[in-house]
């Protein structure tokens, strides 16, 4: 089996952030290998109003695991760790316990109704992005 190298951004904004993602770290290091981490960064909600501040890291990992495979995994830690909406499904953002994006996946270029890879809105659009992906892009 192939490796592959993706860059993955994980966010929280609801009980103690840092701790959510590092559960989800490591239910991901189940299946994955993680190669670097970026440091912690607290941020402003983005697309939509909320009390509660996030706190985000990047990671890239190498994965055996399809872009489609990857994805159900990473939403099957979602759902697992109490992610109760799909914002890429509902196109509605709302508070969430962890948010995992798969940003890049080698230098694949990958379109469907599901997922979008490279994730643009976090390449270019999003500051908080930018600011934690310019050590792995």
């Amino acid at each position: 089996m192939s490796q592959h190298k993706v860059v993955l951004l994980l966010g929280s904004n609801i009980g103690n952030q840092k701790n959510n993602i590092d559960i989800a770290l490591s239910k991901i290091s189940k299946v994955c290998s993680i190669l670097k981490k970026s440091e912690y960064l607290t941020s402003e909600p983005v697309e939509f109003a909320s009390c509660n501040i996030f706190c985000n890291i990047a990671t890239i990992i190498s994965t055996h695991l399809s872009p489609i495979q990857l994805l159900d995994y990473v939403k099957k830690i979602e759902i697992e760790m109490g992610r109760l909406t799909d914002s890429s499904a509902s196109k509605i953002y709302t508070d969430r316990i962890i948010d995992i994006d798969i940003v890049k996946y080698d230098e694949l270029k990958f379109v469907s109704e599901r997922l979008e890879i490279p994730h643009n809105k976090h390449l270019f659009e999003r500051e908080f992005s930018r600011i934690l992906l310019k050590e792995f892009i």
